[in-house]
């Protein structure tokens, strides 16, 4: 039965800096995407193929969903690509993480104290590890609030937070401002937990029934990679919806209606 670990174990060590199995395989993910990227930039057609129809028509369908929450496609268009790149690149670490030899392929650990060697994988998905979600749920919230500043101005968007205009304004505001950062828990953990089991529950299927028995499971997985790639990039797109909007306006706007 392989060992079972919450953290991800060190693959190299340099003075203060360790790299992780998990953060490799972020770093792979990383540049395939930035090649993909530049490789795909220079073919674009005016007239375009089959396979640049296809992606145009995920864009647009994309775009569409932005559409709904957003009201404007000026405004789906300037935050799409910030959207699209958290979508991707969970979507392309949780993939890579499934692929047959990821979790097989086996070096020593890198280790600060001497003793007994152990055998690690060499690489680990991204989402397994809490560090990575973490920091990717902290770079996504502060884009939030970043874009929530550009569209409202410092003074009109800090207002949601801290305002003296009564008693119960300061005491929402303030329940406000804590729930951002309750946003990056939540942001963090529900990636996490579900790469995390997938993960322990492809290494118990497969140690206790190897070959085709893990098949399904494995099909599992890929769908749920996609989901929570899906949950995670909707779920920032709800939150810039929800910065860069006018609570004064739009509470206006329902009352219009």
């Amino acid at each position: 039965m392989p060992e079972i670990s919450i953290k991800a174990e060190p693959i190299l060590i340099l003075g203060h800096f360790v790299l992780t199995n998990s953060y490799l395989l972020s770093l792979v993910t990383l540049v395939l995407l930035l090649a993909t990227a530049f490789t795909l930039r220079g073919k674009i057609l005016l007239i375009p193929g089959k396979l640049q129809s296809v992606f145009e028509i995920l864009t647009e369908q994309f775009l569409g969903l932005m559409d709904g929450l957003l009201g404007d496609r000026r405004k789906s268009e300037k935050y799409f690509p910030v959207v699209a790149t958290v979508f991707l690149f969970i979507l392309v670490s949780n993939w890579l993480g499934l692929l047959p030899g990821v979790g097989s392929l086996m070096i020593q650990e890198a280790s600060e104290h001497a003793g007994e060697a152990k055998m690690i994988p060499l690489f680990r998905a991204p989402g397994a590890d809490l560090n990575f979600t973490i920091a990717l749920a902290l770079v996504a919230q502060l884009a939030v609030q970043l874009f929530g500043i550009l569209a409202l101005g410092f003074k009109k968007y800090s207002n949601k937070f801290f305002t003296l205009k009564n008693p119960i304004y300061t005491f929402v505001g303030l329940l406000e401002l804590l729930s951002e950062f309750v946003k990056v828990v939540s942001f963090s953990f529900r990636l996490f937990g579900n790469v995390f089991a997938g993960e322990v529950l492809l290494g118990i299927v497969g140690f206790l029934a190897p070959y085709f028995i893990p098949l399904p499971f494995l099909f599992l997985e890929t769908f749920v990679g996609f989901i929570q790639a899906f949950i995670f990039s909707m779920l920032t797109l709800v939150f810039i919806a929800m910065s860069v909007t006018d609570h004064e306006e739009h509470e206006a706007h329902e009352l219009a209606h």
